[in-house]
């Protein structure tokens, strides 16, 4: 069977990653995309022969990452449900 080429994740799959990554077990987190946007004329061939100038816009993407949301939906998540603190980090409470 062929190596796959793509490998494809959900918003919510990038949040839940990164939220592991930077030890997050608490809130609601979703995907944040900064955007920039800029023009060129570009050379686009619209029929075999024919090489016309067309304006066009340019929409890099800058940053990405997480931003705490209100409410869950499909770009957020819970923390505390994707990514739990684990037993062992939680202080105990021993009595002395």
């Amino acid at each position: 069977m062929p190596e796959p080429t793509q490998i494809i994740f959900t918003f919510k799959e990038v949040v839940e990653a990164l939220l592991k990554k930077q030890g997050i077990h608490e809130g609601i987190w979703g995907i944040y995309v900064k955007f920039a946007i800029s023009a060129a004329n570009v050379k686009v061939g619209l029929t075999p022969g024919s090489d016309q100038l067309l304006p066009t816009a340019l929409v890099p993407v800058l940053e990405l990452g997480i931003q705490k949301f209100e409410s869950e939906g499909n770009l957020s998540v819970d923390a505390s449900k994707v990514n739990p603190p684990s037993k062992s980090a939680v202080p105990s409470r021993r009595k002395k």
